[in-house]
């Protein structure tokens, strides 16, 4: 059997958005990587909506491609749509959202996988992985093949055990026409690991040449379209536009009549589902004074007439959901190309893992995306983006790569999984981001980039663009700074501008900071300062205006930052023996022993270990 394959440093299992972050960047860095996979033709397949990026999201998928992961230049590569959200709001909430091309978003990160030297690919199941003396050397298929490898990657999905629903019908499958995976979290489970069970569920897809787009709210792309990669991707100069319509009591009606037939509600799902993206039946249950609900009817690709109906994620009867659809306007006379479902899978409390997404139970065995708890293709690709790299890491005898809460989101990601854990499917916000005016999606090359160059995965031409435009972005606040301007010059348009006048001499520092004015006023008061906005690109100039108006609070939460870092640099040594410390509660010292913090910053961020705690255990670690 061995004849068939070599040893290889890194096996990844699964090739969703995790899988191919994971392969793509252990590949990237000089390991031999297989990639296992179920079914060749759906790599990278986008399950659920075809959209990349969106609140908190965006922000993920830039910070993966600043580290040289592939995400952003897929997505900028297949998009049909760009928007940046949130942009009535401070820059710590814009967040870059992209429409793709399904087919073309699956089909570009093949070509992009296929064109890593050291990556080789193979279509099977994984049954087992193969554990020697307490680390892992290989997987076992279902046909029986021995694959050995120094480390593995599980990233399965919803494929583990996986039910789908729809009404009172269940089967087995990870993916609409697709088996699920088995054997693997029983052996697991054997292994010592704790598993749980979750749910998340897809909307129905429907024919577009069905729908009445004029009695729906168009919602077009940006009019200057930006893109999430920091590389020269070329941004779209068309788009297709989405629509918003809306739910009505009719529609509720229909629904509530499949209650009885619904899965959710008889009991036959036992997963807990995603608190942020509940189905419509869920919606109109938990929110019941509310007599409509947002449909987003949106485009699968340039050249198909299917449409995703976002909003309406459902596991009723398929005659049911078809009904409920054709009291929607604009969806009077849709046809149903397949109905919605929902989907059961087994996934490991993320607790079980070491800040690398190493499990502690088991060496060199690292798990990514939702096997970990977590919804979302972003949240997917950010952990295995950082699974590939510490795998990687571990076998060339390199230090651990582990982002901080103050680095970037997917280092929020991470110490939240680990430390806290997720009893229902984890998504990211940016609320759960301490420093998100410094973890923002513009600054994010600037941020990553220098780690992701000295890993191997950016280039050096990208280190080189981010030294420039850091560079540039000084040059131009100093500009700023150093300009002054007096009430003569000023007053007149400031008047015009609908802000206070001038009574002395200042600096165009001090006026933006006011926060009606921006770079565009202050260039109608210095030609100079025009000629310079006009000569730079939006990057740097967009930075800079950030950098002014915001320093007080940039320096508020780099101090912050600081402070949390100084608690992370103190180290617990390997085995400290935490029920030897009385004066510990009992829940912290069961909680220290359960998730082995490495530092008493991390230490400070389980919960059930409160402020009381920290101080004696710093009493302890000082002596």
């Amino acid at each position: 059997m061995y004849i068939m394959f070599k040893e290889y440093d890194v096996i990844v299992v699964g090739a969703g958005h995790a899988g191919c972050e994971a392969a793509a960047a252990a590949a990237t860095m000089g390991s031999s990587v297989l990639l296992v996979t179920m079914n060749m033709a759906t790599i990278a397949q986008m399950s659920c909506n075809p959209a990349m990026g969106g609140v908190a999201k965006g922000q993920i998928v830039r910070e993966i491609d600043a580290l040289g992961g592939l995400s952003g230049i897929i997505s900028d590569k297949s998009m049909i749509q760009f928007r940046m959200l949130n942009k009535s709001k401070g820059p710590a909430m814009w967040s870059p959202r992209t429409q793709n091309d399904r087919l073309l978003f699956a089909q570009e990160w093949r070509l992009a996988l296929e064109k890593i030297e050291n990556l080789d690919f193979w279509q099977e199941m994984v049954k087992e992985i193969v554990v020697e003396h307490g680390k892992v050397t290989g997987v076992k298929t279902g046909m029986g093949h021995i694959i050995k490898g120094k480390s593995v990657v599980l990233t399965n999905g919803t494929f583990l055990n996986g039910i789908i629903h729809i009404g009172e019908k269940q089967f087995g499958g990870g993916r609409t026409a697709e088996h699920a995976a088995t054997g693997l979290t029983e052996q697991l489970v054997s292994l010592g690991f704790e598993s749980g069970r979750m749910k998340t569920g897809t909307p129905p897809r429907v024919d577009g040449r069905s729908l009445n787009y004029a009695a729906m709210e168009e919602q077009p792309g940006d009019e200057h379209p930006g893109k999430f990669s920091f590389t020269n991707t070329t941004p779209l100069t068309q788009q297709r536009s989405c629509y918003i319509t809306y739910t009505n009591p009719k529609v509720h009606g229909i629904l509530e009549t499949g209650f009885e037939q619904s899965p959710m509600f008889t009991g036959r799902i036992q997963g807990v589902g995603p608190r942020y993206c509940p189905s419509i039946e869920d919606k109109i249950n938990r929110f019941a004074e509310r007599d409509r609900h947002q449909i987003f009817v949106e485009p699968e690709g340039w050249n198909t007439v299917e449409v995703y109906v976002n909003g309406f994620s459902t596991s009723l009867p398929e005659e049911v959901q078809y009904k409920a659809l054709t009291q929607i306007k604009g969806f009077e006379h849709v046809r149903m190309f397949r109905p919605g479902y929902a989907i059961e899978y087994d996934y490991f409390p993320p607790t079980q893992l070491n800040l690398t997404l190493e499990t502690k139970l088991v060496e060199n065995l690292f798990f990514a995306g939702q096997i970990n708890g977590t919804t979302g293709y972003e949240e997917a690709a950010g952990q295995g983006l950082v699974a590939g790299i510490n795998a990687h890491n571990k076998l060339a005898g390199k230090e651990p790569f582990v982002l901080s809460r103050s680095e970037a989101y997917i280092g929020v990601l991470i110490d939240d999984l680990i430390n806290k854990g997720t009893e229902e499917p984890y998504r990211m916000f940016t609320s759960r981001a301490e420093f998100r005016i410094l973890l923002r999606q513009d600054n994010a090359d600037v941020r990553l980039t220098p780690k992701g160059y000295e890993l191997g995965l950016a280039s050096k031409q990208r280190m080189e663009d981010v030294t420039q435009k850091q560079k540039g972005v000084a040059k131009l606040v100093e500009q700023i700074r150093a300009t002054k301007i007096k009430p003569n010059e000023a007053n007149t348009p400031l008047q015009q501008m609908n802000t206070a006048t001038l009574k002395e001499g200042t600096t165009l520092e001090k006026l933006l900071k006011r926060p009606e004015l921006n770079l565009t006023h202050l260039a109608q008061l210095s030609p100079n300062l025009q000629e310079e906005i006009q000569s730079l690109p939006k990057e740097i100039t967009e930075q800079a205006e950030i950098q002014i108006k915001y320093a007080t609070y940039i320096e508020k939460e780099s101090q912050l930052a600081g402070k949390l870092g100084t608690m992370d640099m103190k180290k617990i040594p390997d085995g400290f023996n935490y029920q030897s410390i009385a004066a510990l509660s009992a829940e912290a010292r069961e909680k220290l022993e359960k998730i082995k913090p490495t530092t008493v910053g991390q230490a400070s961020r389980i919960s059930g270990v409160s402020p009381a705690d920290i101080s004696v255990l710093l009493v302890y670690l000082t002596r």
